[in-house]
């Protein structure tokens, strides 16, 4: 019996699965989190007009578990580092929410690792063309 699935694998550094894990937990935190906001917000008249806004820590969720399913897949999904995520969580300091703050804190920190660099230049690789290819031949 041979272990193909051990030699096709992409080597995947501990800091790349640190912040897929991290950005799964916090997106499901985001989903909580923003439900518990918005079954407060509607408890008052007020709180009603402003659902529109408390539905977005859940939103934020969602790209945060796609994101770390991306990067947990085998082989990985060609994607980049995502620091629009790790922006978006800071700013849910707005919805009270402080695990997101540290989160997106220590993904900006990752995403600026060397490693973590040189291992989403390699992923994200796409082949060049030159001009030269891509003209028809005579």
């Amino acid at each position: 019996m041979s272990n193909n699935n051990v030699s096709n694998a992409v080597y995947r550094p501990d800091k790349i699965t640190l912040i897929a894990v991290l950005s799964l937990l916090n997106g499901i935190i985001n989903v909580f989190w923003g439900i518990g906001v918005t079954i407060a917000a509607s408890v008052t008249i007020i709180g009603l007009c402003c659902l529109p806004i408390t539905i977005l820590p859940i939103i934020l969720g969602g790209f945060e578990i796609a994101y770390a399913a991306k990067l947990l897949s085998n082989p990985p999904r060609p994607c980049k580092p995502d620091q629009t995520i790790a922006i978006l969580d800071i700013a849910c300091i707005l919805y009270g929410n402080f695990i997101s703050l540290v989160v997106g804190i220590l993904l900006l920190v990752f995403y600026h690792d060397i490693e973590v660099v040189d291992w989403f230049s390699h992923i994200c690789l796409e082949p060049q063309t030159h001009p030269a290819d891509t003209a028809p031949a005579e």
